[in-house]
């Protein structure tokens, strides 16, 4: 299917990181950008960088919020032709003691933050056989293989990619496609904070622009870098190898 000049795209999670380099990168090639996240100042600096993108400030956890953001998308733009459900947070379950509520956070934005998000915009987004409009979740590679202290994070991103791969087939008769792309490392400020090696970490204009590329064709789903993906498949053939690698002990 052949891409519009231009489109309108929603971007959340859009006031760093992955983001905001894909808010970016769709302004810059002529889309007509709405970036939304939780900072204010953060957003309203990306807004007077770049003339064809508006910012909305949102807490996706908030449902009453965003049902506020929905009226807000639809002032906007009537319709919606491309959607990244990009906005996520991770932390990390420390055993023997785990902040158990860590997991319910985690959930709370990751999946219940990205349905609020499907709802207040999927109204916006119903197409024709003509011209089908596109819907994207940023899964992640973490669901490959199992990973020390990842319970919260990877049992989030999980629950995403099974969500919307059942979605795809209910959406197609309205002419939505959905694809789920699952990033490798990515260097950004929730990156930042990991204290153990990221193999293959690229950064953010580097991942945006793999993304943009990729997604012309709208494939259900894709991984990058195809290196990692490769060498989780691979461990997921030999878990007791893969567990001595990985554990802390």
């Amino acid at each position: 299917m052949s891409r519009e000049t231009s489109r309108q795209v929603w971007v959340t999670g859009a006031s760093s990181g992955l983001g905001r380099a894909l808010a970016e990168a769709f302004s810059r090639r002529g889309d007509h950008v709405v970036a939304s996240a939780r900072n204010e100042e953060a957003l309203k600096a990306l807004e007077d960088l770049n003339p064809r993108l508006t910012a909305i400030s949102c807490d996706i956890t908030d449902c009453k919020a965003m049902n506020e953001t929905a009226v807000k998308l639809s002032k906007i733009n009537s319709t919606f032709d491309l959607v990244i459900l990009n906005a996520g947070n991770c932390e990390y379950l420390d055993f023997p003691n785990p902040d158990w509520d860590a997991i319910q956070r985690v959930m709370q934005v990751n999946y219940f933050g990205t349905i609020n998000c499907l709802k207040a915009v999927l109204p916006l987004m119903v197409g024709s056989k003509e011209k089908h409009s596109h819907l994207v979740v940023i899964a992640s590679q973490v669901t490959m293989a199992p990973f020390p202290r990842a319970e919260a994070y990877g049992a989030s991103k999980a629950a995403i990619q099974y969500f919307f791969s059942c979605l795809r087939m209910d959406l197609a008769e309205q002419f939505i496609d959905v694809t789920i792309v699952h990033p490798g490392f990515v260097d950004t400020p929730l990156t930042k904070k990991n204290d153990f090696p990221m193999p293959l970490l690229m950064d953010t204009e580097t991942a945006a622009a793999r993304i943009l590329s990729t997604l012309e064709s709208r494939p259900r789903e894709f991984s990058f870098p195809r290196r990692l993906r490769l060498f989780l498949w691979i461990s997921s053939l030999l878990p007791g190898l893969w567990q001595k690698m990985v554990s802390k002990r």
